[in-house]
């Protein structure tokens, strides 16, 4: 007979168990104790399932919108996630060089990815927030406040990808007198550049993500933006279930195109 494995309770597991425990009852608390409105919860739940099936299985446009007006609102906000990619993409790059400790001075790498790390923290659409007070609401501040955080995630992602490579490439560089740039673009570049590739378009999906958010939010415009008018103001089910469907559709296609990307440089 085979004996039956008995998992040690460990301080980890304790810690765990405990943590799970604490939010199950708090949980549960929550919901016995919360105060719903006098909303009749099975009702609601009937009502929203009953949206559900109008949004996905009746989408339809309006007199308010045209498929080419909707269509180019898509476009903006392509356009957008595309605009702050290439944007962060180049300045992060720069700064990697600096990030990376095998490249620069520890304490200078250490101060680049400790205020990164904190940019990186706060979400990109707070960032929109803070900088819609300085470069007022719209597009301006949609581009600096998503560039900024794709700034920060960036840098961190090329660091990484600098710090694996051999050091042998850079120790031979360097014993050949070869100055910094030159070992950066003939030593780092060629040994990064799939990986850096991937971080980018990674980076890409998510601005798409938070260009529809900002669009919203912000008032930068876009499809993001109709999809509010269509919910908050016009209350239109079968509207929004039609950008919906776009969104689905681009954010399918982008990761097909990461797939293929991904199998032809990546196992390269």
């Amino acid at each position: 007979m085979e004996k039956i494995k008995i998992k040690k309770l460990t301080k980890s597991r304790i810690y765990l168990y405990t943590t799970l425990s604490v939010l199950l009852i708090i949980t549960v608390y929550t919901l016995v104790t919360m105060d719903f409105g006098g909303i009749n919860i099975i009702e609601a739940t009937r009502h929203f399932f009953k949206d559900l099936k109008t949004m996905f299985f009746s989408p339809s446009l309006s007199d308010r919108y045209t498929y080419a007006q909707v269509f180019q609102s898509l476009a903006v906000t392509i356009a957008l996630a595309v605009l702050t990619t290439i944007i962060g993409s180049f300045i992060a790059l720069f700064l990697s060089f600096f990030a990376a400790q095998n490249l620069s001075n520890k304490h200078l790498s250490k101060v680049i990815k400790l205020g990164l790390s904190f940019i990186r923290a706060i979400p990109t659409i707070l960032w929109v927030m803070v900088f819609s007070v300085v470069a007022n609401v719209g597009v301006e501040a949609a581009i600096i406040g998503m560039s900024f955080h794709s700034i920060a995630y960036l840098v961190k992602a090329y660091s990484e990808s600098i710090e694996e490579i051999d050091s042998g490439i850079i120790e031979a560089l360097s014993a050949t007198g070869a100055s910094f740039w030159k070992i950066i673009f003939q030593g780092i570049l060629p040994s990064t550049i799939t990986s850096i590739l991937s971080w980018t378009f990674i980076r890409f999906e998510i601005n798409f993500t938070n260009a529809v958010l900002v669009g919203a939010a912000a008032g930068a415009g876009g499809i993001g933006y109709d999809m509010f008018m269509s919910g908050t103001m016009y209350f239109d089910i079968r509207e929004i279930g039609v950008f919906v469907y776009l969104i689905f559709g681009v954010a399918i296609i982008l990761e097909f195109i990461s797939y293929l990307l991904r199998k032809k440089y990546l196992k390269n």
